[in-house]
């Protein structure tokens, strides 16, 4: 069977311009690379087609003619996705429709009583490499949808959802798909070739806002080290590519696990390789030695999820009081060289102005290289958006096109959305100031790093000043609003 799999062209543009950074989609390549021999498997990152998302798909399926396309999508992403699906099915409408990923296994009762579940043939609930495989060998004769776990098929038009599966033995799982059947290329992180890969999968945090938990349970689970290894042997000598993004959600969860990771990396002397990843501050600030290996290692970049400093919104996440381990986990990285991307989350349910303000000078004063903040977002299922609904407090139940951490769709006890939204766009401006990398970040990207300090930034300060003088603050946030939008606008899609 000929089989295409599809991420979605959505970004969330919330550090730096769109066009920064564009990274393949782990998830379906693995899917593909998992599902049996004899079958054609071909890959499609739409992250690298956002100019013409619509003439591009159009182009490509006639001339491959799949059998079944799989998409997969974020819940901000998911309108997008609905119309695609409408696209592939005006093109070729005898194939088959498969979805997956977080919106599609948190919300498949939902999806399966919409408007767009007549276009779609069938769910992939939470991992997809076992049920997928197994689909494509129903559709081939060799299986049975009705025995497939996580699966969700259509009996006389109605859907019927299959038991959950059992979580996979990563051991058993292929490396994902980099070569010539990913028809698109060109991932990059700035100006530096990127891939992606996975070393786990879940966390055991109870983080009330993250919908980590309905995907995997509260479970961690290692790959082999030797997997590890052979993951990364293929994006560093078959993909010549020297930056790594390790998508795992929280990578440090097991330290002597990472350690062992990381003399493992070490002893294969790689030149040049270097990691991106997010771990948690508390393991951070506990296990220095954890951090030596890692920068030994390569391991240039860590997010950091500080979330918040305020001890009652901690405790609202489930995150605990973690300021002090903030500090010191930047510390930890700092001292051995390590990049720190600070995590933070405005709006909860107490948040005043004042609180807003005592945040970024707290990122400020950590010196975290460079600031990751979003909006709390109520994604769907999470214990905290149920509560913030129960408050009264959720502004944007459905529009989920605005639930990608940029837009307030929440208002807090004290401020509006639209106060909210405009605050923490206003106090970065005015506490964070204009961004000025470390030492660090200029040895990572002498050339980039130039290119902003000596051309962007002085453009910009000429050119924001005199807008700033014309429209003032208000309406510089209006001019920055109005943009937004845009940014996952897709035109040649809007008509479909």
């Amino acid at each position: 069977m000929k089989i295409v799999l599809m991420s979605m062209p959505d970004v969330a543009a919330v550090i730096m311009h769109e066009s920064a950074f564009h990274m393949p989609n782990n998830g379906i390549a693995s899917i593909g690379a998992n599902v049996d021999d004899g079958h054609h498997v071909t890959i499609v990152d739409l992250i690298r087609k956002r100019r013409r998302v619509g003439q591009y798909v159009s182009g490509i399926l006639p001339k491959i003619r799949p059998d079944v396309v799989g998409l997969s999508a974020m819940a901000w992403q998911y309108d997008t996705c609905t119309r695609l699906i409408r696209l592939i099915k005006r093109l070729l409408p005898d194939v088959k429709i498969v979805i997956g990923g977080y919106h599609a296994t948190l919300m498949y009762e939902e999806i399966a009583a919409s408007e767009e579940a007549a276009l779609i043939d069938f769910i992939v609930r939470g991992e997809g490499e076992e049920s997928f495989r197994r689909l494509v060998n129903a559709l081939d004769g060799k299986d049975r949808v009705e025995d497939i776990p996580s699966l969700s098929h259509k009996n006389n038009g109605v859907f019927v959802h299959n038991p959950r599966g059992d979580l996979l033995d990563l051991s058993r799982l292929k490396l994902p798909i980099r070569d010539k059947r990913r028809l698109t290329w060109g991932y990059h992180i700035m100006n530096n070739k990127i891939e992606v890969m996975e070393t786990s999968r879940g966390c055991t945090r109870t983080c009330s806002f993250c919908s980590m938990n309905h995907m995997y349970g509260r479970t961690f689970r290692p790959f082999p080290v030797d997997r590890v290894m052979a993951d990364i042997d293929d994006i560093y000598f078959n993909r010549k590519t020297r930056w790594i993004f390790v998508a795992d959600d929280n990578l440090v969860l097991e330290p002597e696990r990472v350690i062992g990771i990381c003399e493992a990396i070490s002893a294969r002397k790689y030149r040049n390789l270097n990691f991106v990843v997010q771990a948690d501050c508390i393991t951070m600030s506990r296990n220095e030695e954890m951090v030596r290996k890692m920068a030994q290692a390569g391991f240039r970049t860590v997010f950091l999820g500080i979330e918040n400093v305020s001890k009652k919104n901690l405790k609202a996440a489930g995150k605990g009081d973690i300021v002090a381990a903030s500090r010191k986990a930047v510390a930890n990285c700092h001292k051995y060289g390590i990049m720190v991307v600070g995590g933070m989350i405005f709006g909860f349910p107490n948040d005043t102005e004042e609180d807003i303000i005592e945040n970024y000078r707290f990122l400020k004063s950590i010196e975290a290289d460079t600031a990751y903040c979003q909006i709390l977002t109520p994604y769907p299922k999470t214990a905290m958006r149920q509560h913030l609904i129960e408050e009264g407090l959720v502004t944007n139940k459905h529009d989920y096109t605005r639930y990608n951490g940029m837009w307030a769709n929440v208002r807090t006890r004290h401020l509006s959305a639209e106060q909210l939204q405009y605050l923490v766009w206003y106090h970065r401006q005015k506490v964070m100031g204009w961004w000025e990398p470390s030492e660090r970040v200029r040895q990572r990207g002498p050339m980039w790093t130039s290119i902003w300090i000596y051309g962007f930034k002085p453009f910009l300060k000429v050119y924001l000043g005199r807008r700033l003088k014309k429209y003032g603050w208000r309406g510089r946030y209006d001019i920055d609003m109005k943009r937004l939008p845009e940014v996952n606008h897709f035109r040649d899609l809007e008509l479909v």
